[in-house]
């Protein structure tokens, strides 16, 4: 197998065009299963007769996952390097994927969680070693070009998630709920239970994808990349250093991909039952989130095309969070429909921030680079966080506002999460380094 050392600074044609398009696979399958949860939230709140807050569990469950793996990921990566660690993401991904089948027979919410959190675990692998993979192994100033490529293969697969999950587990659901309410108990029972059975043949063929994807990933060509030789500038900068921690901007970056994380994940998973609030048909809102992913694959393409010729990826991530305090800005202030759509137009204002995020906190972390990544694969916890504390000003509101004002003023808590970002895209990712904005 072939190693790239992180010194060796080839042309992009000449190393990259085989990983990209490996990657490029890869990214839209655990885009695929990430991007189900915004289907899953709705369903799961009827099917196991949940509250917003236990329904926002699904996204905690899921994304908890990147908090409490990051640190075993890193010690995988060690052993496996980062081609075979994708592997070993794929097959504790599709563990993951199984353990919907006895949740759903048994219709145990618990079980559905448990599930959640195996597959957030195998994503914890495969994004610690995917993510820095496609970072380095091109030139640094278009490797926001690069990870952008790989979000349209996420974000597309993100498109189509919705859709086709939505399409087996959601199919005349608002009829669905509507004769819920007119049954007995018993009948009621049995009905749910029909409702949670309609997940199985999904996650099956999810399991068998994932299987296959992670043999031939294994016996693929991916070239090995070596982190731990640096070139003599960066050795140079880090020959005093001794921990990750003397890195101030990885860890204002890991911050800020926190923060990111959880916004995107409340713009996507959070629109369809937005859009319930504003008495929207679950039949019309559950294709909600895959306009918000559409928004950000839009995003993507800007950044293939003006990224680095046009724009740097700094100033990308500027503009970005930028866009983001105005949207959020209007989606508190303008009614119903309008604001629904800025939320799906967050996906636009969103997109590029991961792709700039990662090289800016990354840059000159040389022989740091494998616990660095680590680092900001554990910021991905932010998804766990946000989602569920907006459920929570939902409930706590509604009773007093009314459901619509409830999750409309409820979105407030985006604001903060877009300045600091807007922050650490102007400032703070130069602390503690002597940088050019790449």
């Amino acid at each position: 197998m072939t190693a790239i050392s992180t010194s060796e600074k080839l042309p992009l044609k000449k190393t990259a065009v085989n990983p990209i398009i490996i990657i490029g696979a890869l990214f839209f399958i655990f885009g695929f299963v990430t991007w189900l949860n915004s289907v899953l939230i709705p369903y799961l709140k009827i099917a196991c007769q949940l509250n917003n807050i236990e329904s926002f569990l699904v996204a905690s469950a899921f994304y908890i996952a990147y908090l409490l793996m990051a640190k075993p990921s890193a010690w995988l990566l060690k052993i496996f390097g980062f081609k075979n660690g994708m592997a070993v993401g794929l097959v504790i991904m599709a563990i993951g994927a199984l353990i919907f089948i006895p949740a759903a027979l048994t219709r145990t919410y618990v079980i559905f969680l448990l599930g959640l959190f195996v597959q957030g675990s195998g994503l914890a692998v495969l994004q610690s070693a995917s993510n820095p993979y496609i970072t380095i192994v091109g030139p640094p100033e278009s490797a926001a070009k690069r990870i952008s490529i790989m979000g349209i293969c996420n974000k597309f697969a993100g498109v189509l998630a919705p859709l086709a999950l939505g399409a087996v587990v959601l199919k005349n659901i608002d009829a669905f709920t509507a004769n819920l309410a007119t049954l007995s108990d018993t009948e009621k029972i049995s009905e749910l239970n029909e409702l949670a059975s309609r997940v199985i043949l999904p996650y099956v063929l999810i399991v068998i994808v994932l299987a296959i994807l992670a043999v031939l990933i294994y016996f693929s060509g991916l070239p090995e990349i070596n982190t731990d030789h640096e070139d003599e500038t960066v050795a140079a900068a880090n020959s005093g250093k001794t921990s990750i921690f003397q890195f101030p901007h990885l860890i204002l970056g890991v911050i800020a991909l926190f923060l990111y994380v959880g916004a995107e994940v409340i713009a996507g998973d959070s629109i369809i039952n937005y859009g319930m609030a504003h008495h929207i048909p679950l039949s019309t809102a559950k294709y909600f989130a895959s306009g918000t992913l559409a928004c950000m694959v839009i995003g993507y393409i800007a950044g293939i095309l003006f990224i680095p010729r046009y724009i740097s990826q700094q100033k990308a991530l500027v503009y970005s969070a930028a866009l983001g305090v105005i949207l959020t800005v209007a989606a508190l202030l303008v009614p119903k429909y309008a604001s629904v759509a800025c939320i799906a137009l967050l996906g636009l204002a969103n997109s590029l921030m991961w792709p700039a995020i990662w090289p800016l906190a990354l840059s000159g972390l040389g022989r740091f680079t494998k616990i660095g990544s680590s680092l900001l694969v554990m910021g991905i916890a932010g998804a766990a966080v946000f989602p569920p504390i907006y459920g929570f000003l939902v409930d706590k509101t509604k009773g007093s506002a009314g459901p619509e004002m409830a999750a409309q003023s409820s979105y407030w808590i985006l604001l903060p999460i877009y300045l600091f970002i807007l922050y650490f895209a102007t400032i703070g990712y130069k602390k503690g380094k002597h940088v050019v904005a790449v």
